[in-house]
C-alpha cells in the first residue's frame, strides 16, 4: 500500500471514529482561547500543585462529568433523568446537615466526614431508586417520572435546611472539592475512579452488551433472557449516586449547601454533554469517554464565554442552540433531507 493510500485510510478511520468530532471541538475551543489569550494554555507548578486554566477547566467540569456518566447509562437504556440537579441539591444539603449534627453531638476526627459522605450518597441513591420505581414498576414515561423529583427535590432539600443556605466549616470535607493529591485537584481522582470502574464493568463483563441490547430493543432483550427491568432500575440508581457524588464536590468546593440554586440546570448540561459525546438519545449506542469529553466541551465553552466578556445569560442561549443542533444531527429525517438537498439536480433513480 502506498503512503498516500495509507494516509487516506488513517484519515477516513479518524473521521469515522466517534470521538473525533468531540475532541476536535474541544481542541478548537482551547486553541481559540490560547490565540486570544497567550497565557491561557500555560501550566505552572507552584507550592507542590499544578495550576493553570486547563487544570481549572478539568476541576470545574468534574461534577458535570460525574452526572454525565450516570446520565449516559440512563439514556443508553432508553431513559432520561431530569432530576439530577435536584438530587445534587439534596445530597449537598444532607451532607451539610449531617456534618452539623455530628459535630454538635461531639464527634471528632474524620467521623463527621464519613457520616456525611455515607448519608449523602445513600440519599442520592434512594432518589435514583425512586425514579427507577416510577419508570420500571409503574411504567411512567421517564421524563414525567423524573419531573416529579425535579420539582419536589429542591423542596425536600429546603425542608432539611429550613430554607437557609447551610455553611460547612470542616476542613476534611473541604478537601473533597478543594484539596490536591500528587499535585492535582482531588476531584479529578474521584472522576477517574468512577470512570475507570464503570468502563471496566461495562467492557469486561456482559453488562455493556446487555445495556446496548436494552437500548436497541428492550422487548427482544427481555425475551432473550436479559434482566432488562433490573438493569434499567440499576441505571437510575447509579445516576442518582453519581449526582450525589457531584453534590459532595460542589458543596465542598463552596463550603456550603444551597438547596435552591445548587445544580440549577445541571440536567440540561448533562444531557448536552452526553449528546455531544456521541450517545444516541434513542438508546442503544453510548460512549463514556464521549460523555467525559462532552462535559469538558461545555466547561470550556462556559470559560470562553466568560473570558471574552460576553454576559453570562448568553451561555444559556449557546447551550440551547447546541442542544438543537445535536438533536437535528441525530434525527434520521433531518439527515435524509440534507443528503437529498446535497444531490446534484436530476440525480436519482431512473428506469
Amino acid at each position: 500500500m502506498s503512503a498516500d493510500g495509507a494516509t487516506r485510510r488513517v484519515l477516513r478511520w479518524s473521521l469515522a471514529h466517534p470521538l473525533f468530532w468531540p475532541l476536535l471541538a474541544l481542541g478548537l475551543l482551547l486553541l481559540g482561547n490560547g490565540l486570544f489569550n497567550p497565557g491561557f494554555l500555560a501550566l505552572q507548578w507552584r507550592d507542590g500543585h499544578l495550576y493553570g486554566n486547563l487544570v481549572d477547566i478539568a476541576n470545574r467540569a468534574a461534577p458535570l462529568v460525574l452526572v454525565s456518566l450516570g446520565m449516559t447509562l440512563v439514556i443508553a437504556v432508553r431513559g432520561l433523568d431530569i432530576s439530577v440537579g435536584a438530587v445534587l441539591a439534596i445530597a449537598a444539603t444532607v451532607a451539610a446537615w449531617t456534618i452539623a449534627r455530628t459535630q454538635a453531638a461531639g464527634a471528632e476526627g474524620l467521623l463527621p466526614l464519613f457520616a456525611a459522605i455515607a448519608a449523602a450518597l445513600a440519599a442520592a441513591a434512594a432518589c435514583g431508586l425512586w425514579n427507577g420505581l416510577l419508570v420500571v414498576k409503574l411504567g411512567l414515561q421517564p421524563i414525567i417520572a423524573t419531573l416529579v423529583l425535579m420539582v419536589a427535590g429542591r423542596g425536600i432539600a429546603q425542608l432539611l435546611s429550613d430554607g437557609q443556605i447551610l455553611t460547612i466549616y470542616y476542613e476534611p470535607f473541604a478537601f473533597l472539592g478543594n484539596g490536591f493529591l500528587f499535585g492535582l485537584p482531588f476531584s479529578l481522582f474521584v472522576v477517574a475512579l468512577v470512570f475507570v470502574g464503570l468502563k471496566l464493568l461495562l467492557e469486561r463483563s456482559a453488562l455493556g452488551l446487555f445495556v446496548r441490547a436494552i437500548g436497541h430493543n428492550p422487548v427482544a432483550a427481555h425475551v432473550a433472557g436479559v434482566r432488562a427491568r433490573v438493569i434499567t432500575w440499576a441505571a437510575y440508581v447509579f445516576c442518582g449516586f453519581s449526582a450525589g457524588l457531584a453534590g459532595l464536590l460542589v458543596s465542598s468546593n463552596v463550603a456550603s449547601a444551597d438547596a435552591n440554586n445548587a445544580g440549577q440546570l445541571l440536567e440540561l448540561d448533562a444531557i448536552l454533554a452526553v449528546s455531544l459525546g456521541g450517545t444516541a438519545l434513542a438508546g442503544g449506542r453510548f460512549s463514556l469517554a464521549g460523555s467525559l469529553v462532552g462535559a469538558l466541551i461545555i466547561q470550556a465553552l462556559t470559560t470562553t464565554i466568560y473570558a471574552i466578556g460576553v454576559p453570562p445569560q448568553v451561555n444559556l442561549v449557546v447551550k440551547a442552540l447546541l442542544v438543537l443542533v445535536v438533536l437535528l444531527l441525530q434525527s434520521p429525517a433531518f439527515r435524509a433531507q440534507l443528503r437529498a438537498r446535497s444531490r446534484p439536480a436530476g440525480h436519482g433513480g431512473g428506469a
